[in-house]
């Protein structure tokens, strides 16, 4: 409310004098428009029809004034909006959307219109140069009765083809930078994290690592040019550890920009070479001995190997689900940081004692154990598996795999104990069980003794 105060407006006395000198003015103009056409035949008839039609237009601009000076301001108590506006909720959805456009002057205005006719605010923008036209990525906050069929429409009518449109959510409004230094970031402290930075950077999408040598030692035929190569929906990147890493993305065609991206981040990988955190974490089992739980990679293969050597052919055979002399040949694969990631347990002396694997499985993920005989049964297992789902969590994993045998009650056990919704399946004595993450459990369960972090 306004006071009556504020509302009094000052009186000037230049403004009369201008009034007035209008009105001797108008006064002037109409006795010499009289004086004119009062001398002609139908003379008095034109000047009877002027005054009746300046009475008329004086009457309909008062109307008119006096009703638009009382009208309540558009979008207050209900007043009509537009269908495009959440049907005057407010309410509103984020989008991201892609679309072609012809590389021509106005090409992008014309989409900008579109949007804003129908109340659509851009967020962000990008724009991705193709050799023949530029691939405009947006992030959009629209009101949320408008349809993305919709839009779709719109858009293709002011001139945008091949549009692709998703849900997004307040994760995408960071801008591309600061997206793509904080994944630099990531790869750069740890060399598992280039293959989820990858798919962080490109969306949704399915990454292999192909390596050069199988476990067998035979070579499996996969290489790939330096620069690296794309096709369309397939982008395929020499491995600087060796093989290739393939992109695919079926729904969505990559950009040269985004190849230059992805590059970029494995070229940093490369340059690097290899990395792991070497935090540790001590652990004091109900007994009273100590152990450590920390990151291996490579540099383990030797002890992973001793490993191996002291644990009994029924424990390997639980655990490869195969000939337990060929347990060896996956350590390489393992160990890799490109395949996952994978946590140690050792004792006070420095012996490796158990080992947990996080593994990448394309669009899956999967967990796998072995624990040396003599370590069992003192919550060992539970804790490398709480501490490999907690890191499947942090990576935005919707599930988490285990494949084992139906007899190994033990691994059966510790995924029970996570206290996650399981499903099982078992074929032929091949059981896996397959847990699905809560996204808010991300924090890792309790362990089975007294932590101290160095």
């Amino acid at each position: 409310m306004t006071s009556a105060k504020s509302a009094r407006r000052p009186h000037h006395w230049r403004r009369d004098l201008i009034e007035l000198a209008a009105l001797f003015t108008a006064v002037a103009v109409a006795d010499a428009i009289a004086n004119l056409i009062g001398h002609q035949p139908d003379g008095p008839y034109l000047l009877v029809a002027s005054a009746v039609a300046l009475i008329a237009t004086a009457a309909f601009h008062t109307w008119w004034a006096h009703r638009h000076s009382h009208a309540p301001p558009p979008g207050a108590d209900g007043a009509a909006s537009s269908p495009a506006n959440g049907a005057g909720n407010g309410e509103t959805v984020l989008w991201r959307m892609r679309t072609t456009v012809r590389d021509a002057p106005g090409s992008l205005a014309a989409l900008c219109l579109v949007l804003a006719r129908l109340r659509v605010d851009i967020l962000t923008l990008q724009t991705h140069p193709l050799a023949r036209g530029t691939v405009d990525e947006f992030l959009l906050r629209a009101p949320a009765a408008l349809q993305p069929q919709e839009l779709t429409r719109e858009i293709a009518a002011a001139g945008g083809s091949a549009t692709w449109i998703e849900r997004a959510d307040a994760h995408d409004l960071v801008d591309t930078p600061t997206r793509v230094l904080a994944l630099a970031t990531r790869t750069a402290l740890d060399a598992a994290e280039l293959p989820l930075a990858l798919r962080q950077l490109l969306g949704r999408c399915t990454i292999h690592s192909l390596p050069a040598v199988s476990v067998t030692g035979r070579p499996t035929g996969e290489s790939a040019p330096v620069e690296g190569v794309l096709e369309d929906t397939v982008m395929r990147l020499r491995d600087p550890s060796g093989g290739v890493i393939s992109v695919e993305r079926p729904h969505l065609p990559f950009t040269p920009t985004e190849f230059a991206r992805a590059r970029a981040l494995v070229e940093l990988d490369a340059r690097l070479g290899p990395r792991a955190p070497r935090g540790e974490d001590v652990l004091t089992l109900p007994e009273g001995n100590e152990i450590t739980v920390r990151r291996a990679d490579s540099r383990d293969l030797a002890a992973a190997r001793a490993l191996h050597d002291r644990c009994s052919p029924r424990t390997l055979g639980l655990r490869y689900n195969g000939p337990v002399g060929d347990a060896d040949r996956y350590l390489d694969h393992l160990l890799s940081p490109r395949f996952g990631r994978t946590l140690a347990v050792q004792t006070a002396s420095g012996r490796l004692v158990a080992l947990g694997h996080l593994l990448w499985d394309g669009d899956e993920t999967e967990v796998a154990l072995i624990v040396e005989d003599d370590w069992q049964r003192r919550g060992i297992g539970s804790e490398l598996l709480g501490r490999l789902v907690a890191l499947a969590a942090g990576t935005g994993c919707d599930s988490v795999y285990a494949v084992t045998q139906s007899r190994n009650t033990g691994m059966v056990a510790a995924m029970r104990g996570l206290g996650l919704p399981l499903d099982y399946q078992i074929e032929e004595g091949t059981l896996v069980i397959t847990a699905r993450l809560r996204r808010e459990r991300a924090a890792r369960p309790s362990g089975t003794g007294e932590e101290v972090r160095r």
